[in-house]
């Protein structure tokens, strides 16, 4: 769980030098969770045993998220087959697939009443689809239970699967199909050094081309090191692929072993990113310095829906 040590989450990190983590300034700070709501969020899920990426990855909106009743699942486990330097989801070697889960995703979904759901996972480089399958199953089974409420996926990358895995997921039909591009390409190999800029590019693009009616969305964080250049090709790379919905927000280091912030964007900077962003022709844009891949999801979806209709009627 995501009170593990650092050591311990962590291992392939615990030979690098500690890195400083400088002071938050006060646009970034947010309060303790207290709420009912999002106790009973809390409770709802310990009672499934399901995972978020909420607490996993020590998200700073949960307890805003959590006492709307809103939470992205991460299913597959809480130990990811990869160890990029900036996140704080476990590495290590991970468990094997619980054939239910599917199901108590689904029923925690109609309980929590989610007209939005997202749903991610770890990287399982050691699945022969990359969990693609499982993903796919967890789909159909909202669907199931929930048949009005929306379905939204942030998936891996699938790039050691074998062919087919995203198909798999396509076919499963998401109303959203978002995967994170993280940063420029220039810091992959420091920041995300297991996967490939050019095929997470792909891989989206690629969505659109199984399914053009598909939503496509990805984010990245900015304070890693990037220039406002390399943010701005990374946008016209993303609509190259046809994707519709940019998110952006401030990273966040989660402990002194990770990748140190390189500094804290302005919220002006990000209102000038978010106004290139649409400049740039997508269709929905989050760039605020709390903005993470989920936050506001459901909103965000409606909005996107509606840009597109808006967009399909000037056509």
């Amino acid at each position: 769980m995501a009170d593990m040590p650092p050591v311990l989450r962590h291992p392939e990190k615990a030979h690098r030098p500690d890195q400083p983590q400088p002071k938050k300034p006060n646009w970034i700070r947010v309060k303790a969770p207290t709420s009912q709501g999002y106790k009973d969020t809390r409770d709802l899920l310990r009672e499934h045993r399901l995972s978020t990426v909420c607490e996993e990855a020590g998200c700073p909106n949960v307890g805003e998220c959590w006492s709307q009743g809103h939470a992205t699942m991460m299913i597959m486990g809480e130990i990811c087959t990869r160890g990029c330097s900036f996140c704080n989801v476990q590495t290590g070697r991970p468990d094997a697939l619980d054939t239910f889960e599917p199901g108590r995703v689904a029923h925690a979904v109609q309980k929590l009443g989610l007209n939005h759901v997202v749903i991610t996972s770890v990287d399982r480089d050691d699945l022969d689809d990359g969990g693609a399958e499982h993903f796919a199953q967890t789909i159909r089974a909202i669907r199931h239970r929930s048949p009005k409420s929306t379905i939204e996926v942030l998936t891996p990358d699938f790039l050691k699967s074998k062919p087919g895995a995203l198909e798999t997921v396509v076919e499963a039909r998401p109303d959203v199909f978002n995967h994170n591009l993280e940063t420029v390409p220039g810091l992959y190999p420091t920041v995300r050094p297991g996967a490939r800029y050019f095929h997470s590019l792909r891989l989206l693009q690629k969505v659109k081309e199984l399914d053009p009616t598909m939503f496509t969305k990805s984010g990245i964080m900015v304070g890693l090191g990037e220039d406002r250049q390399g943010v701005l090709q990374v946008m016209d790379d993303m609509r190259a692929a046809d994707i519709d919905f940019i998110t952006i927000g401030q990273y966040l280091q989660p402990t002194p072993k990770h990748h140190r912030v390189d500094r804290f964007v302005t919220p002006e900077e990000f209102q000038g990113y978010e106004k290139a962003a649409y400049g740039k022709g997508f269709l929905m844009v989050s760039a605020t310095p709390l903005t993470r891949s989920s936050y506001h999801a459901g909103d965000d979806f409606a909005r996107l829906r509606q840009a597109r209709l808006e967009k399909l009627g000037h056509a």
